[in-house]
C-alpha cells in the first residue's frame, strides 16, 4: 500500500473511531483502559501528525501558506498532507479531550449516561462537547480526599 495522503487518512480515523467507539460503549473495560484512558492512541495520532507536519516543513510545500490571515491557513490547506496533517490534529485533540472528560467524570462520579452527550459532541463538534461537559461537570464537584 502506497503512502498517499488518502490511504493515511483511511488509516487515521478507524484508529480515532476505535478511541471513540471504546469510550461511549466499555468505559471502564481493560482495553479501553489500556488503549484509550491510557493516552496511547492519542499519542499514536501525536506521532502521526508529528511525522506529517515534519514531512510538510521539510518538503516542497514548506514556504506555501501560513498562520497569519486566514488566506494563509487556506493557502497552507491546499496542499494535501498538511491538510492530512491538520485532520489528524483533530482527531487527536478532541480524543484526547474525550479521554480527560472520561477520566474526569469517573473522578467526580459523573454517570456515564450523562457523560455520553458530552462525549458524542466532542467527537462530532469538538469544543461544543468540551461546553456541554464543563456546564455537566459544575454539578458533581471534586470529591475531597482525607488524608
Amino acid at each position: 500500500m502506497a503512502l498517499t495522503p488518502d490511504s493515511l487518512f483511511a488509516l487515521a480515523n478507524p484508529i480515532a473511531m476505535l478511541g471513540w467507539a471504546l469510550l461511549l460503549l466499555a468505559p471502564r473495560w481493560v482495553l479501553t483502559r489500556r488503549l484509550v484512558l491510557s493516552g496511547a492512541l492519542p499519542l499514536v495520532l501525536a506521532v502521526a501528525y508529528g511525522l506529517l507536519i515534519g514531512s510538510h516543513y521539510l518538503g516542497a510545500h514548506a514556504s506555501e501558506g501560513g498562520f497569519s490571515s486566514l488566506k494563509e491557513v487556506a493557502a497552507l490547506f491546499r496542499d494535501p498532507w498538511a491538510l492530512l496533517a491538520g485532520w489528524v490534529h483533530y482527531l487527536c485533540f478532541d480524543l484526547s479531550i474525550g479521554v480527560w472528560e472520561t477520566h474526569d467524570a469517573h473522578k467526580r462520579g459523573v454517570p456515564h449516561l450523562l457523560l455520553v452527550p458530552a462525549l458524542l459532541l466532542t467527537f462530532l463538534l469538538g469544543p461544543l462537547g468540551l461546553l456541554l461537559y464543563a456546564l455537566l461537570r459544575r454539578w458533581y464537584p471534586t470529591p475531597v480526599v482525607a488524608n
